[in-house]
């Protein structure tokens, strides 16, 4: 099926190879080249064929079929014989520069004789000589043709290396590469990463590089002690080429370097990333280069004992990792085999051994911000009794461990969750026998009790009609049971768990609020209705109750509703005093503070918590410790003091660690401490809070929250300029099953992946963030409850665009962005991309994209016009202050000088001239910079300027502005030179 339109004319042909060459490299990319070449025979012009023939040869090349590529190259020199007036100097430029692309196309394949591979050297030659053309490029061919083979390259590589370099030569940055690469093979890692350093620093870069470079100064870094650059190299590189088959071996050591780096699970999740090059690579030298690195790293996880874990491999099967390594060492054995033939010698069966006898390098380096196990991959386990502390905790004996789960339970034990999880796991089982103990009860009691320890987990997830659920169903096993208690209990939590259920209408806090009203009265009624009520049950009820209404106040926000909340917490620690219930004393007091912050009395509430922390390291229990640090950190976030909630919430967090983690909310406490490190700037800490708080959060199963933070974690690390970091993550996160299979929130993977194009865009990768542009804009055009966030990202669309000189597709991205304006304004951000595409389009294009420009300014004039009929207020300049200094850029551009002085002392005077203690004195410094380069320099007035500069000057100085006058002082001594 065709891709494209056929071209009826050649003018069409010529735009259809345009628009494929902005395309990746990929099946889509070689189909359609395939195609156009069919086209361009149908036109019985040459030059047509030969633009269409090129085309092709470069969808084989990069696309990694280099069977095809010399078959299209041998047409080409066909027509070249031929016709060799059809090519033009760039036409033969480009012919003789192919005659390498074939050199390598040959090497890839083990079928090809050495024979012929020196014959088409022969041939190369004989052709460059024939041209007048330089020798040093096919010096280049023998000498990788023999580091290939195996043979000493020590004159091959001087014959090429020192000769100067032609037209002809690879760039800079290959021959930097292949440089490197001859000293890494002879050992010397230091001078390999001298050599290499212009490609490592970005100051050298071409098709395939940097990312090659990086994908082998990985290990040399690593092995002479440069880790963090190791590190920084594998995040750009492995996004460099990551699912390319034309670079499935640069692939492949990444893989590897994971691998020797204590990252295994992150290795497999790029496997899992990159499992199109098993079956798309058609190059078996990078096919064996591919799958040495996969074997390396299926090697390593194998030897830690995770031969079982799933992997992603050749398709049309389901992979472990021990499957997959087998499968994949037989078929690279075979290929390094066939080359060897091929090449008479052992260099590539050599190469392999070497790799996959390599150890590790280091046992642990935190390569990305969401730092992985291999047990963070493993298959969810049975379930069973966590490890952390159960020796002490857990009796091996069943009735005390049943008698031990139910006396913690009703102390609100964290170790209560390591018992029922034994418990379950033991009455699970089919040979389960229930002890015949009348201290134990029954088994329909341990079956409640389970019920009741599941329904407590999902109310902490937020999963509240399942809570109900289960509630409901243990309070019917305790009437069973003969249990009214236990039944009142569980009924009580289920109503309870049942007025927290989302409300719906706009008026949803009130219905909330008057849920939780009513569940109250009918806990009070439980607890008034069920006789002879054990202690430690109706302590709990009386919790329950004040629960109910602190949570109607923090829903409503209602004054009358504080009261309430106090009696009932009078009751509740009147009573647990009477009966010295030290959880509920505690608990009672807890909710007190609570209040007192709801209700606003942040002191109040703080001196409470003083005094409940005073009690709790006197008198317990300690696991209310962490919550109650927690909280009062908390509260001095609300009062501005950040580093004594700083303190208070490490306290908590280091006391939390004594506890069974999913017993206390340590996700909270990094969440909070992210916050405080915040406000004291220590944002690298924050960050590191961030993740762990959404790995706890993934780890308990709650994915939504996880992600949320996740995606805040990812935006900090984009502010912080650690770029690479923002992108792997947000990569690992959209890679994640739920996501790819479209079952997490789609507005939430929305703002991942605007999160991740806004990444890529600050990374200077103009085309992928483009392109994910492109495709929000298509997706949030749907959004008809959120006409807003589309504005704002087909602005920014628009902009993107606009940066890429694709000014017709921006003018539509921003008349969409327009028309979503007028249902839900967003005048600062369409305002901006608005004056933005002006001034690009006239940077540009100059007088010739005036006209456009000048349409995007008035229509950023209407929306300035717009925003001041509805009261708007921006954030620093006025929209319309804004828009005049773009008209003073615009015409400057343009050459429309007076016109842009003009507007610019418009602009000045909008601005006003600025004050002491004025932020707009940057602005005005350089608005007036620029009119004094338009009227001095432009306009040649160099008089004017300088009165004009000079004063602004003086003025500034008088105000105390001297860091904003050193643009006018350079700008007036230029024009002082040139009078």
């Amino acid at each position: 099926m065709p891709t494209a339109p056929h071209p009826q004319s050649t003018d069409e042909l010529y735009q259809a190879l345009k628009e494929n060459d902005r395309r990746p490299y990929g099946r889509t990319r070689t189909v359609t080249a395939e195609e156009l070449v069919d086209a361009a025979e149908q036109f019985a012009e040459p030059v047509p064929l030969v633009h269409a023939l090129l085309e092709l040869q470069e969808a084989y090349t990069y696309g990694s079929e280099p069977r095809k590529s010399p078959v299209v190259f041998a047409r080409l020199l066909t027509l070249f014989d031929e016709q060799p007036d059809v090519f033009d100097d760039r036409l033969r430029h480009m012919l003789h520069w192919r005659f390498k692309w074939v050199g390598h196309a040959l090497r890839q394949l083990p079928e090809i004789p050495l024979a012929s591979l020196r014959q088409w050297l022969t041939e190369m030659r004989d052709r460059y000589e024939k041209a007048g053309l330089g020798l040093q490029p096919y010096y280049g061919q023998a000498y990788q043709l023999a580091a290939h083979v195996g043979e000493d390259t020590t004159l091959a590589y001087e014959l090429w290396a020192g000769r100067t370099r032609t037209r002809l030569s690879d760039c800079e940055a290959c021959e930097i590469c292949e440089r490197a690469l001859y000293h890494l093979t002879a050992g010397d890692d230091e001078r390999a990463l001298r050599v290499w350093e212009p490609v490592l620093a970005g100051k050298e870069s071409c098709q395939e590089e940097p990312a090659r470079s990086l994908s082998y100064a990985l290990l040399p870094l690593l092995r002479t002690g440069r880790a963090d650059r190791a590190r920084e190299l594998h995040l750009t590189g492995y996004r460099g080429c990551r699912r390319n088959p034309s670079m499935s071996g640069e692939v492949g050591r990444h893989l590897e370097f994971c691998a020797l780096t204590g990252n295994e699970a992150r290795g497999l999740e790029l496997l899992a990333e990159n499992r199109n090059l098993f079956d798309e690579v058609a190059s078996p030298l990078d096919q064996l280069d591919f799958l040495t690195g996969v074997e390396v790293l299926l090697q390593r996880v194998e030897g830690l004992g995770h031969g079982d874990l799933p992997a992603a491999g050749y398709p049309g099967r389901t992979w472990t990792v021990a499957g997959l390594r087998a499968e994949v060492r037989g078929r690279a054995d075979d290929l390094a085999a066939r080359f060897d033939a091929r090449n008479g010698t052992t260099a590539h069966t050599d190469r392999r051994t070497s790799r996959l006898d390599r150890a590790p390098l280091l046992d642990a380096l935190e390569l990305t911000l969401r730092t992985r196990s291999l047990d963070d991959v493993a298959p969810p386990a049975p379930i069973a009794a966590p490890t952390v502390r159960t020796a002490a905790t857990v009796p091996d004996e069943l009735p005390e461990l049943i008698l031990h789960a139910r006396e913690l339970e009703e102390q609100g034990h964290p170790d209560a969750h390591v018992c029922w999880a034994r418990l379950r796991a033991l009455s699970a089982a089919r040979d389960y026998t229930h002890p015949d103990d009348p201290a134990v009860g029954p088994l329909v009691q341990l079956r409640a009790d389970l019920l009741a320890d599941e329904a407590g987990r999902a109310s902490a997830k937020d999963e509240h009609a399942e809570a109900v659920a289960l509630h409901e169903e243990a309070a019917a096993l305790y009437d069973d049971a003969g249990l009214p208690g236990h039944a009142a209990l569980a009924r009580a939590c289920a109503l309870l768990a049942g007025a927290e259920l989302p409300a719906q209408g706009a008026d949803g806090a009130e219905a909330k609020a008057a849920a939780l009203t009513a569940a109250h009265a009918s806990i009070v009624r439980l607890q008034e209705e069920t006789p002879g009520l054990a202690r430690d049950l109706e302590a709990r009820l009386l919790r329950l109750r004040v629960t109910a209404l602190a949570l109607r106040l923090q829903t409503s926000g209602s004054e009358e509703h504080v009261a309430p909340v106090f009696a009932e917490v009078d009751l509740l620690h009147t009573f647990a005093t009477r009966h010295d219930i030290a959880g509920q004393i505690s608990g009672a007091l807890l909710l007190r503070a609570s209040t007192y912050a709801i209700s606003g009395d942040l002191p109040a509430a703080v001196a409470e918590i003083g005094a409940l922390l005073d009690r709790l390291k006197a008198h317990g229990p300690a696991w209310h410790l962490p919550r109650t640090l927690g909280l009062r950190g908390r509260l001095q976030l609300g009062l501005r003091d950040a580093q004594a909630a700083y303190a208070d919430l490490t306290e908590g967090l280091r006391l939390a660690a004594d506890w069974p983690a999913d017993a206390l909310d340590t996700t909270r406490l990094h969440g909070d401490l992210a916050e405080a490190c915040m406000h004291l700037g220590r944002p690298d800490e924050a960050l590191r809070h961030l993740t762990r708080s959404a790995e706890l959060d993934l780890r308990r199963g709650s994915r939504t929250d996880a992600f949320c933070t996740y995606s805040n974690a990812a935006q900090l690390s984009l502010d912080l300029g650690r770029i690479e970091d923002s992108i792997a993550l947000l990569d690992s996160l959209l890679a994640e099953p739920d996501v790819t299979a479209g079952e997490l929130d789609d507005r939430l993977v929305a703002q991942l992946r605007l999160t991740r194009a806004r990444a890529l865009h600050a990374g200077e990768d103009l085309k992928a963030a483009t392109a994910e542009f492109v495709a929000l804009a298509a997706e949030s055009a749907d959004w008809k409850d959120d006409p807003g966030s589309h504005a704002m990202i087909a602005a920014e669309t628009a902009v993107l665009l606009g940066e890429s000189g694709e000014f017709g597709r921006a003018r539509e991205a921003a008349d969409q962005a327009i028309a979503a304006h007028a249902q839900d304004p967003r005048y600062e951000q369409l305002s901006s991309c608005l004056r933005e595409l002006a001034r690009l389009q006239t940077q540009q294009q100059g007088p010739d994209g005036l006209t456009d420009a000048l349409a995007f300014l008035a229509d950023a004039g209407r929306i300035a016009d717009e925003a001041r009929a509805a009261g708007y207020e921006g954030q620093g300049r006025s929209l319309d202050t804004a828009l005049a200094y773009e008209h003073g850029r615009v015409n400057a551009y343009a050459g429309e000088s007076e016109e842009a002085l003009a507007a610019l002392e418009k602009a000045l005077g909008l601005l006003g001239e600025p004050g002491p203690q004025d932020a707009r004195a940057g602005e005005w410094a350089e608005c007036v910079r620029l009119a004094g380069a338009v009227e001095g320099i432009y306009l040649e007035r160099p008089a004017a300027a300088l009165t004009r500069l000079d004063a602004a000057v003086s003025h500034l100085t008088a105000l105390g502005h001297t860091e904003d006058t050193e643009p006018l002082i350079s700008l007036a001594a230029r024009l002082r030179d040139e009078e």
